[in-house]
């Protein structure tokens, strides 16, 4: 499959009262990637994602799509498409009539309309729906139908802004999985905008981690998770320990009193950094046995693990295991090497969320 851009942002600068939202964005969106533009609340991720359908002008910075500048393209004429979280269907119309609503609009032959209509109800798996009225369905079954109009007009590129914003806990994750199933179906690239971790994670081609107006990484989930760039990312991008370290040099890092062998190398002699741990790469021991000691503050049930706090050498170490241990308990903390992540320091400012 080739790999060609199919959406390129070019220094783009948005300002809303002032404000500067986005600040010289720069992104390659690839043709048949299921991308993800994941942030807080404020980070500027639903704003790219407007850039990119047309609904706001970037105060400087070019868009492209499929290598032609688009700037000044009204919504309509992109080969865009969006679904929003709220999903603005037609409450006078069916199920049927609200997927077929923009083939009418272009006055194709009725056969033609409701081949393709059955086509779209099939691949969100609504067949027999088709004369409901939408007030008398479900939230995620009105997500689907939403997503059946959007993409009945075949679009090359689709836009979602937190889509399952408003499902419960299952059905929610019930509806990422069919969406990356209707996405790898219809080979339509989407781009869609969580601030939910786990939804970016299991979802995802590409994701794009984007923070006060900036994008700090683009990369694999795997890639986001095991090798992210900096305290903020890592923080973000599920739990971690994070603990002010000391380079001595070259695959040692001294934190915690005492020193670590590491796999980081091209840091400063002395560099301070911030060194990232993750709970489920902290093995729990007996208190000689591990390469610093601690007490178990506290213990919690999450499902497939536990959750425990240990309070060690000024830190309270966030630990994942399926061993449960007692409250008050004198342990061992240790960790190897490839599981210790090395990163340039980042500001107090720069790091709270």
């Amino acid at each position: 499959m080739e790999d060609k851009t199919i959406v390129s942002l070019k220094n783009i600068v948005v300002e809303f009262d002032g404000e500067r939202v986005l600040k010289n964005i720069n992104l390659d969106i690839h043709d048949h990637e299921f991308v993800t533009l994941l942030g807080p609340s404020g980070c500027g991720k639903t704003t790219t994602l407007r850039i990119i359908g047309g609904f706001v002008a970037p105060e400087s910075g070019d868009v492209f799509f499929d290598g032609k500048r688009i700037n000044d393209l009204p919504p309509y004429k992109r080969e865009v498409n969006t679904v929003f979280q709220k999903y603005a269907l037609f409450p006078h119309l069916n199920v049927f009539e609200n997927i077929a609503f923009g083939l009418k609009l272009k006055k194709l032959p009725d056969n033609e309309i409701k081949q393709r209509v059955m086509d779209m109800l099939d691949l969100v798996s609504m067949r027999g729906y088709e004369r409901r009225n939408v007030n008398l369905l479900s939230g995620g079954q009105q997500q689907r139908v939403a997503i059946a109009r959007a993409l009945i007009n075949q679009p090359k590129v689709l836009l979602l802004d937190e889509p399952l914003g408003a499902l419960d806990l299952k059905l929610r994750k019930d509806m990422q999985i069919e969406l990356k199933k209707i996405q790898k179906n219809t080979n339509i690239t989407f781009i869609y905008v969580t601030h939910d971790q786990e939804e970016a994670l299991t979802m995802s081609d590409t994701v794009v981690v984007m923070r006060a107006g900036e994008i700090l990484q683009v990369g694999t989930p795997v890639d986001i998770y095991n090798e992210p760039k900096n305290a903020f990312v890592a923080d973000f991008i599920g739990a971690s320990n994070i603990i002010d370290g000391i380079m001595d040099r070259d695959c040692y890092v001294e934190f915690a009193g005492r020193e670590f062998e590491c796999v980081d190398t091209g840091f400063a002699h002395r560099e301070r950094v911030d060194v990232v741990l993750r709970p489920e790469d902290i093995k729990i021991s007996s208190p000689e046995a591990g390469q610093i000691a601690g007490v178990v503050e506290s213990v919690i049930f999450k499902g497939v693990h536990y959750e425990i706090m240990v309070a060690a050498c000024g830190y309270h170490w966030k630990i994942h295991t399926t061993l449960e241990e007692e409250i008050g308990r004198e342990v061992g903390l240790s960790v190897i090497p490839d599981d210790i992540h090395i990163m340039h320091r980042m500001e107090e400012s720069e790091y709270v969320r």
